[in-house]
């Protein structure tokens, strides 16, 4: 029997870049048919941001189901790999005793892009095209 993997993706609100990532990961690990449960999570909760779940459904990963939730809720819940994936959340982690592989990728935040509602769509979608990326490579070499 496969035992199944927990993997927590953390960011500072949990409102766009781990929501990408919990979505492309999620994605990538059912197509490749790994036993790996994937959920994220903040050090804040501040809610999931529409243009990301719009760049997402644009790319056939639905992440509009997904809700805002605090890293607190998975400490001691066996998780076995964490990636930070913002500055503010690596430095704000939380000790995750029973983790595994503690890993650390920042992204952009497309929050934080201005000028026209176009650009900041354009830079959204940027940022979840880097994410498609890291998850792929990083299932490859951890689970392959």
């Amino acid at each position: 029997m496969c035992r199944i993997m927990k993997l927590l993706i953390l960011c500072t609100g949990n409102s766009c870049r781990s929501q990408m990532a919990e979505g492309w990961f999620r994605k990538m690990a059912a197509d490749m048919n790994l036993p790996l449960e994937v959920v994220s999570a903040g050090v804040e909760k501040h809610g999931l941001n529409p243009r990301a779940v719009q760049v997402m459904q644009e790319a056939g990963v639905p992440i509009g189901h997904h809700t805002s939730d605090l890293v607190d809720q998975y400490l001691n819940k066996g998780i076995s790999h964490v990636i930070t994936v913002c500055d503010s959340a690596r430095e704000r982690c939380p000790l995750f005793p029973e983790a595994t592989h503690l890993v650390h990728h920042s992204f952009p935040d497309p929050a934080r892009a201005g000028g026209s509602e176009a650009e900041v769509i354009r830079v959204f979608r940027e940022v979840r095209d880097k994410i498609a990326v890291y998850a792929q490579n990083y299932l490859r070499q951890n689970f392959s």
